[in-house]
C-alpha cells in the first residue's frame, strides 16, 4: 500500500515537475489557478502582423528539406520563444492575465512550428 502510495505521489511530482519546466505550460497553468480560461491560438488572431509571419515560417517549413533553411528557422523559433516568454513574465508580474493569455496563445504558434520542424528535421 506505501508502495503505491509512492508510486502517485512520484508521477504528480514528475507532472508538476514537466508542467513548471515549460514556459508555455507553465504560464497556461498560471492562467487557470487564476480562473482565466485556457489560451487559444484564436486569441491572437486579431494580430495580422504576427499572423503573416506565422503564415512565412509554415510556408519556408513546407519547402524541399534545406538545412540552412531549418537552421535559420529554428533559431528564429527560439529568440521568438524567449522574447515571448519574457513577455509573458512581465504580463504576469504586472497581473495583467489578459495580455498574458495572448502571449500565450502566439507561444502555441511558435510551439506547433517546432513540433513541425523538429518532424521536418528526422531523417526519413
Amino acid at each position: 500500500k506505501e508502495q503505491y502510495y509512492s508510486e502517485q505521489h512520484s508521477s504528480l511530482i514528475n507532472k508538476a515537475y514537466q508542467t513548471l519546466l515549460n514556459p508555455l505550460s507553465r504560464g497556461l497553468y498560471l492562467l487557470e489557478l487564476n480562473g482565466v480560461e485556457p489560451a487559444q491560438e484564436t486569441d491572437c488572431d486579431a494580430d495580422s502582423v504576427f499572423l503573416m509571419e506565422i503564415m512565412e515560417i509554415n510556408e519556408k517549413l513546407a519547402e524541399p528539406k534545406n538545412e540552412d533553411i531549418l537552421e535559420e528557422i529554428e533559431t528564429l523559433i527560439k529568440v521568438k520563444q524567449e522574447e515571448l516568454t519574457k513577455e509573458v513574465t512581465a504580463a504576469f508580474e504586472r497581473d495583467d492575465l489578459q495580455e498574458a493569455k495572448k502571449l500565450l496563445a502566439k507561444m502555441k504558434y511558435f510551439a506547433n512550428l517546432e513540433d513541425k520542424l523538429k518532424k521536418k528535421k528526422i531523417p526519413s
